[in-house]
């Protein structure tokens, strides 16, 4: 009864934890304070902490119901104490800068803690963004949302701003968290985490800081957080180990779509049907139905054109993309219907189809094709030369020195070796698209990144949910494949992918730096989701080491930031997955375009420019709302740009907006580029590189020492990289005067020392 007494005593009366101590860190800002001079109270019934600095009190977490506890024991600068009926063990210990606050299961499956409110937030949303409370259109959007928080957050914290100070919570445990959105009256989260019965780790928490209420003291308490742990490598040392890295130093990122072996303008049209007969094309429509390719379409112009004295456009489109998928058959050379190639190609042939490598087989094909077109067509090395070659060879001419080109996947290589040895000797980096995250059961060409040439993996290594179900790939197609299962199918096919005779010198890795983890229930093979991110950053790191490639992934969220140099999709990730208006309705003005394309064509999904819903820009592209969070810590560490579905000329009226803010941020614009696209393009690119690019050069190779917001509207911000290279940019329709210079509007002004140079974004 006197113990029960004295915890009733306990519940009513506020425990209090003081610590006088003074102990401001300086951080890499210069400016910038962490304060440690705060104390701490904490209601263990409610679970409501609150901090108090400089005589003012906040209040850390919002109160939950009630609930009884036990174990409470109470240090000088720690508290201890257990909720017998959740079987959760709480600590909260006072350290030198921080509270360090840890939850340890006894048994319960889940809790739910911290729930925060504030005046406003500075959360790591992709680069980062300042969310108002009170903010209608946030609101709208965030309403009852509920994120994956090794997803959504591209680090491991987050922060409410307090009248007087910011309180920054620092996540310890990454795995198995959600963050719940609520939004009336004005917006607040809920943090949950989940202790899965296969894990062994039956804790998570946080360190809780108090630092000033600004993203520039928020970044520079997280880098020091990131140092502490060992996670920061900056690109000059990553380049020690591959000097490539440094041909990213001013280097924008363009897709070329040059997946086509021959295009439009590489045909005599008129001529073609001169050298076709019934034996050829229906032998081509037996390779397409043996190949499981829809090629009705292809088949039926092909026999259209006999009838007529022109080719439309369509047709041509058509045509080639049924010879496109004809030439990477290895059924597509007939003795009987090819008698006209030349004895080196009968020779190989003779040797064995499956001795071929894909690159061998493909130009053979040609060879075979060029046989019975003759000069319909030119010779074989010049097939495609317009989107590949041809334009690397302009936009060196149009003083790009500098680039990163990405392939839509490596096939496009084989097609055309020469391309990525002309990459390589122009100076560029060049990369192809790669997944090891679905895996099929059907074999398709198109999506070859899920076909692998151990077929005993879609039952024997596929992720399974605590039901039993297996979780469905992307698109809801397939499978997931277990990255702990990967890496011997990872090597079976770079080695495969190397041994083509492609050079190239970078690669890209979807979704392994997404945060996109998984448990596997599977009894064959139960994994964590801490195991499957460890064996994600594996694969990278075998990709990058082993085959001496520049690595790039998807959004490049940091628990990834020493195994990878660059990423797609932090500064513009993918906008909205489910509002049907962009994904479905194809009448919509905001549908993004479909995935398919014919004849070597960019998809729509990445050449169409489309206007966004007002909610969408207001959230995703309105610099009013965007902060350099990412980059005040990992500027010179990890090179980040768009999803390359979201590229730089992919939002109608916004262009010239995300140009100022890619020099406000120092990220690489990204652009989907044919012959077609460049020649529409050309003067708006070349013109914004001459600028971006030698900016960039420089600013990527420092630290973002500060940011600052200057005008009211927000629309008037300045980012500063070392110690003296500073870029203002005024997104607003009005001049700005800042210590007497004046920015004009939409423009950015970069400085150093005395030299000046202005951009003015263009209208779009």
């Amino acid at each position: 009864m006197k113990q029960t007494g004295i915890l009733l005593l306990v519940f009513v009366l506020m425990l209090q934890v003081v610590v006088g101590c003074e102990n401001n860190l300086a951080t890499e800002q210069g400016q910038t304070k962490q304060h440690a001079d705060f104390t701490f109270d904490v209601k263990p019934e409610t679970f409501e902490v609150f901090v108090e600095r400089d005589g003012v009190k906040e209040s850390a977490s919002e109160p939950m119901p009630a609930r009884k506890v036990t174990n409470v024991q109470k240090g000088q600068q720690e508290i201890v104490w257990s909720y017998p009926d959740d079987q959760l063990d709480v600590s909260i210990e006072k350290k030198e800068d921080h509270l360090q606050i840890t939850l340890t299961s006894t048994g319960a499956e889940s809790f739910f803690w911290p729930t925060v409110k504030g005046a406003s937030y500075m959360l790591p949303l992709g680069e980062g963004k300042w969310i108002p409370a009170v903010d209608s259109k946030w609101q709208s959007f965030l309403k009852e949302e509920s994120l994956s928080f090794a997803e959504s957050f591209s680090m491991r914290f987050f922060t409410v701003n307090k009248s007087k100070y910011a309180l920054m919570y620092v996540v310890d445990n990454l795995f198995n968290n959600t963050v719940d959105f609520a939004v009336d009256p004005t917006i607040a989260f809920t943090f949950s985490h989940e202790f899965p019965t296969i894990n062994p780790d039956k804790t998570y928490g946080f360190r809780l800081y108090v630092t000033d209420n600004d993203p520039v003291s928020v970044a520079g308490v997280y880098k020091q957080y990131v140092k502490e742990q060992g996670g920061l490598l900056t690109l000059a040392e990553k380049a020690k180990a591959n000097p490539n890295i440094e041909k990213l130093y001013g280097a924008p990122h363009f897709y070329l779509w040059s997946k086509s072996f021959l295009s439009i303008n590489d045909v005599k049209w008129n001529a073609l049907k001169t050298k076709l007969n019934a034996s050829f094309i229906g032998a081509l429509e037996q390779i397409l139905v043996s190949n499981g390719v829809d090629g009705k379409e292809s088949i039926q112009q092909f026999r259209e054109i006999q009838k007529q004295d022109y080719v439309a456009d369509y047709q041509k489109k058509a045509i080639l993309s049924g010879l496109n998928d004809a030439l990477r058959s290895r059924e597509f050379y007939n003795p009987q219907l090819f008698p006209h190639v030349d004895e080196e190609v009968k020779r190989s042939f003779r040797k064995g189809i499956d001795t071929l490598t894909e690159s061998q087989l493909y130009d053979l094909n040609k060879k075979v094709l060029k046989s019975v077109l003759q000069d319909v067509v030119p010779p074989v090395e010049q097939w495609g030369n317009a989107d590949s070659t041809d334009l690397l060879k302009e936009m060196k001419a149009a003083g790009i020195d500098q680039a990163w080109i990405g392939l839509p996947d490596w096939t496009a290589a084989y097609m055309k070796p020469s391309f990525i040895q002309e990459a390589n000797e122009t100076g560029y980096l060049i990369a192809s698209y790669d997944s090891y995250h679905s895996i099929h059961q059907e074999e398709n060409p198109d999506w070859n990144t899920a076909i692998f040439k151990d077929k005993s993996l879609y039952e024997k290594a596929t992720i399974s949910k605590k039901n039993g179900e297996k979780k469905a790939g992307f698109l809801q197609q397939g499978r997931l494949l277990n990255p702990t299962l990967s890496l011997p199918s990872v090597k079976q096919r770079m080695d495969e992918i190397m041994s083509n005779d492609v050079a190239f010198n970078s690669w890209f890795i979807d979704v392994d730096a997404a945060g996109d983890f998984n448990d596997d229930y599977s009894p064959q093979h139960t994994t964590t989701e801490a195991e499957d991110m460890k064996a994600k950053l594996a694969r990278m790191d075998y990709i990058r080491d082993e085959k001496n490639l520049v690595i790039g992934s998807e959004t490049g969220n940091d628990f990834a930031s020493r195994s990878i140099a660059y990423a797609h999709g932090i500064e513009t990730p993918v906008i909205k997955w489910a509002d049907p208006d962009m994904r479905k309705n194809k009448q919509s003005p905001y549908y993004v375009g479909g995935y398919w394309s014919q004849a070597g064509e960019i998809p729509e999904r990445y050449a169409k420019q489309v206007p966004i819903k007002e909610e969408y820009r207001h959230v995703y592209i309105d610099p009013a709302y965007s902060l350099p969070l990412y980059k005040l810590v990992y500027n010179n560490a990890v090179i980040t740009s768009h999803h390359w579905e979201w590229g730089s000329l992919k939002i109608k009226d916004e262009v010239g907006t995300r140009m100022l803010k890619e020099l406000l941020y120092n990220v690489p614009p990204l652009y989907h580029l044919d012959k077609k696209m460049w020649d529409a393009n050309q003067p708006l690119i070349t013109n914004y590189l001459k600028v971006w690019s030698p900016f960039h050069k420089q600013a990527v190779q420092q630290e973002m020492t500060d940011y600052r917001v200057l005008s009211e509207d927000r629309l008037v911000q300045k980012s500063v990289y070392g110690k003296d290279l500073q870029v203002i940019a005024n997104f607003s329709e009005q001049d700005f005067t800042y210590e007497g210079q004046v920015v004009k509007a939409r423009s950015a002004l970069i400085m150093k020392g005395n030299d000046k140079q202005a951009f003015f974004a263009p209208a779009q």
